[in-house]
């Protein structure tokens, strides 16, 4: 059966980053037709104008109560009239050969859900460029996030994930968990024997326009939510996820021991800092990335790791029911 491809975008008050993704899929290449279906998720006021600038898309908009980004997202599949879903977050923009390599990838090799890298664009500001590094390098995350190589299967993550109509209506889709419903969807889909890839062209570029507060609150969640998820699917727990704690440990314990007077492993976390200070310097082209990058690490290892411990504290030691612990991260 050939694809029949539909766009489906959650957004909730963010028109003009909706803008920009819109624009990017105007620049897409090949002939491939698409819908795209946008779920505004109570946005006020509402994202209806953004619809009317772009009048020679097949565009179909939905204006609903804000129920968070899951439900959205299956809300928006349920109408939508393709039979495989691509699914973006709205503050995203698309590489020019997106669907050429989706369409050649799923035609090589066939699976009912798919994930691809994001990265920042060279428009992006600092802090921007910044984060994706540090969330998306082989030096500070063991590049988990978006590489085909470190984790199998590949967990394919909500900003940019392809999914067959026929396994969200057998998985019924996103479940309440947020963060954290897209690994959720994929453990699901993986114990109904859906397969799972990545495609390294489908590639999109993640502008996440967040302050210092609200990444350290939303690196947090991330952390709470994959003890949620270990304890939810202990099998697919995995070592890795412990990588971050592992990294606070070690820079608590050279603090302590240098003020004990050894030194050697305080040495060893400095090098480290500097290394990965200069790499990204490098890698984004900016002296102040210097000194940017080691803040960012610091506040993606301690934030995750507080999150999970406590999420692993209450959950495995103390047995917590995690919807009565956190019903914050659960939406209603």
């Amino acid at each position: 059966m050939p694809l029949s491809l539909s766009f489906v975008v959650p957004v909730y008050n963010r028109p003009d980053e909706l803008r920009e993704l819109l624009s990017s899929m105007t620049r897409l290449e090949g002939s491939i037709p698409f819908e795209v279906v946008v779920v505004d998720d109570g946005s006020k006021p509402g994202c209806d104008e953004v619809m009317r600038e772009f009048p020679g898309m097949n565009i179909h908009y939905y204006y609903k109560e804000n129920t968070g980004p899951g439900d959205s997202r299956n809300y928006g599949m349920k109408r939508a009239t393709g039979n495989y879903f691509i699914i973006l977050d709205s503050d995203c923009l698309l590489s020019a050969d997106y669907l050429l390599a989706v369409e050649e990838s799923l035609n090589a090799e066939y699976v009912d859900c798919f994930g691809g890298p994001d990265a920042a664009h060279s428009n992006f500001n600092l802090r921007q460029k910044a984060i994706s590094f540090v969330m998306t390098s082989f030096w500070t995350t063991g590049g988990i996030r978006g590489n085909k190589r470190k984790l199998k299967p590949y967990e394919p993550r909500s900003f940019n994930m392809g999914i067959s109509q026929k396994a969200f209506e057998i998985s019924g889709g996103f479940g309440n968990l947020h963060p954290g419903e897209d690994p959720e969807l994929v453990q699901r889909l993986w114990d109904l024997g859906f397969k799972t890839k990545y495609i390294e062209r489908a590639l999109v570029y993640h502008k996440r326009r967040i302050t210092w507060s609200s990444y350290a609150r939303q690196i947090y969640k991330f952390g709470l939510a994959r003890s949620i998820l270990n304890v939810k699917k202990p099998k697919y727990a995995s070592w890795v996820f412990w990588l971050p704690i592992f990294v606070v440990l070690l820079g608590l314990t050279s603090l302590i021991l240098g003020l004990l007077g050894c030194f050697n492993m305080l040495y060893f976390v400095l090098a480290y800092a500097i290394f990965l200070a200069f790499t990204g310097m490098l890698n984004l082209k900016s002296f102040r990335a210097l000194f940017m990058i080691p803040f960012v690490f610091a506040i993606q290892s301690i934030a995750y790791a507080i999150g999970f411990i406590r999420g692993w504290f209450y959950l495995s030691v103390l047995h917590c029911d995690p919807h009565k612990k956190f019903p914050q991260m659960f939406c209603k």
